[in-house]
């Protein structure tokens, strides 16, 4: 059953995935408006729920095992919906074991490091997930299409030559070949807006006064250069999509199906990893059953000695009726 779902998720999102070495022309290749043949949003929700279940189980398989930690960065253009998919995917997950790390304009302290190092300083642990909202691919992009920041990383001059961006993605893909290569999963998705789509909820923004907050200037004048990021996106695609960390272009004009893909992606990571509860010892086993004999002595009178096993022999008996009856039902 496992194996047969893990399947059903692999298929689901293999259209997503950025084939390492393909040249990606954005506008061409990904649909924003792609549903994959679900119809309709309650599918949708539904299908997210299983995920989310299946999220918040594996996740405290990771945390229990510590031995691989999970980096997921998520890109996308203004009003893309990187806040509104964390906050559904990762609802039923423990909080303790994610970390959400959001990147704007880098401080002075940031700027007297190399450009990946307040990336490496917010990684995840061993046992967690850490998604960072925003991303060293800023570096790429932003930086890319507004080329005043990259004069002001105090970069050598000949650290600043027409090769800086090759030089970039060759360096982004070898940091990210040494975090898988010691057991940190990279996660990599890009929700794709399109240019219509985005106008729509810039004016949802405006025009709901509960969202006024979140609206920009600014934003619209990043829109101007749409073109510009388009083909940005489209180069690093290209580039940074490798075995160890691809990428996943996600349909995000509808909001529900991009957070069902984003589930479907992590949960597929997660499920390839596969971890285990730790097993613990003969010994420990011996001493576990010395300390139960303890507490069930301590049972006050009347009381059953372990309630949790009571209930857990029940529940088999039940499950076992219902078997039978089932079998003698036409």
């Amino acid at each position: 059953m496992g194996d047969d779902r893990a399947a059903r998720i692999a298929d689901f999102i293999e259209p997503l995935r950025v084939e390492p070495g393909t040249k990606v022309r954005l506008g061409k290749d990904f649909d924003p408006g792609f549903k994959a043949g679900v119809r309709k949003k309650k599918d949708g929700v539904q299908l997210l729920q299983s995920g989310i279940e299946l999220l918040a189980d594996y996740q405290r398989r990771l945390a229990a095992q510590d031995t691989y930690g999970v980096l997921v960065c998520l890109q996308a253009l203004d009003a893309g919906g990187k806040d509104g998919t964390i906050r559904h995917v990762m609802s039923g997950v423990n909080p303790q074991g994610v970390s959400v790390s959001s990147f704007k304009v880098p401080s002075t302290e940031e700027l007297d490091h190399d450009y990946l190092w307040r990336y490496a300083s917010r990684l995840p642990r061993r046992g967690e997930i850490g998604i960072f909202n925003r991303s060293h691919y800023e570096e790429v992009l932003v930086v890319r299409v507004h080329p005043e920041n990259l004069a002001r990383q105090k970069l050598p001059e000949a650290a600043r030559g027409p090769d800086v961006w090759e030089r970039r993605y060759r360096e982004i893909n070898d940091w990210e070949r040494y975090l898988t290569d010691n057991g940190f999963k990279v996660v990599k998705l890009f929700l794709n807006l399109s240019k219509e789509e985005q106008r729509i909820r810039f004016l949802k923004r405006i025009d709901v006064p509960e969202r006024n907050w979140k609206f920009s200037a600014a934003d619209v004048r990043e829109r101007a250069r749409w073109d510009d990021y388009q083909r940005a996106f489209s180069q690093m695609l290209s580039a940074t999509s490798t075995e160890w960390a691809p990428w996943y272009v996600i349909p995000a004009d509808h909001k529900w199906f991009a957070r069902l893909c984003a589930a479907g992606v992590l949960a597929h990571t997660l499920m390839d990893i596969d971890p285990q509860y730790p097993r613990v010892s003969n010994r420990t086993r011996r001493d576990l059953a010395k300390v139960r004999r303890e507490l069930e002595n301590q049972a006050p009178e009347g009381a059953s000695p372990d309630p949790y096993a009571d209930s857990a022999t029940e529940g088999k008996k039940g499950k076992s009726k219902k078997g039978k009856k089932g079998k003698q039902a036409p």
